[in-house]
């Protein structure tokens, strides 16, 4: 799929190189981003106090704070990008307080797309897509009532005919953790294996692939939970509906997988 890794990751790793350095050099690199839209008198370190174009913004100063998530690569042909995330106090918590601020390279020249209000992933990994694109797969993840839904995702950019770029994430695995909900996580009986959480997203060991580290229950943990059950935990906040069993913290199993990008499969590594 790929003539050679290092060939095409170069583009990107140069300008990821490029922001990183002493603090006043990324100091530097902040001011040169958030220039492309803040005045200079708005501009205090990494953040921009007054964003221009602010999507609705509503006539309100909208602050922006960069932060030192940024990702460079093609993930659209011809269109060498780099993703920013940023915080700002004018996003609520269903954006996660923040989003990603979009620009498109050329050279050391950096140009301002747009904000992608809650578009942001983390702990992202840039990869080869093919010969002339690369991809973008992120960790992301959102707390609501307790129960936090975690995932990995490829970070798909497109643009329409006249339309700007919008990016959405195209689900991989996702995982569900409600112990702050309901003091417990809950699988059902007549289901297969459940994912709890998800972490330490990396490169797989082969190409086309990331590896991740799970938290879940197995058919035999399920089986345990829905027969004689764990232990029950001190607190509970959740009356069990049919069907339905508690898997305590400390009882979900813990394995290292492989995702393959291009079958979107994942396994155990070995």
């Amino acid at each position: 799929m790929r003539k050679s890794n290092v060939a095409l990751l170069a583009p990107a790793l140069c300008a990821a190189i490029l922001l990183i350095g002493s603090p006043a050099r990324a100091q530097d690199k902040d001011r040169a981003l958030l220039s492309t839209f803040c005045a200079a008198a708005n501009i205090k370190g990494s953040a921009c106090t007054r964003a221009r174009s602010y999507p609705h913004g509503e006539g309100r100063a909208c602050d922006v704070k960069l932060t030192e998530e940024r990702y460079a690569g093609r993930f659209l042909v011809d269109h060498a990008l780099l993703v920013v995330n940023y915080e700002s106090e004018c996003e609520p918590h269903a954006t996660d307080f923040g989003g990603v601020a979009l620009f498109e390279q050329s050279g050391k020249t950096a140009r301002f797309i747009r904000f992608l209000p809650g578009a942001q992933g983390h702990d992202c990994i840039v990869t080869p897509k093919d010969e002339r694109q690369d991809a973008l797969i992120c960790a992301v993840g959102h707390m609501g009532q307790g129960i936090l839904e975690s995932a990995v995702a490829r970070m798909t950019f497109s643009q329409k005919s006249g339309k700007r770029i919008e990016i959405a994430p195209d689900f991989l695995m996702r995982a569900e953790d409600a112990v702050s909900a309901y003091g417990s996580n809950v699988v059902m009986c007549n289901e297969g294996p459940k994912y709890f959480g998800l972490s330490n997203l990396a490169a797989g060991p082969r190409q086309n692939t990331v590896a991740v580290d799970i938290d879940y229950a197995d058919n035999e943990t399920i089986r345990t939970a829905c027969g004689e059950g764990f232990p029950k935990p001190k607190e509970l906040f959740h009356d069990l509906l049919p069907g339905e069993a508690f898997v305590p913290e400390g009882y979900e199993k813990k394995k290292r997988f492989v995702i393959d990008l291009a079958t979107g499969k994942a396994a155990p590594s070995d």
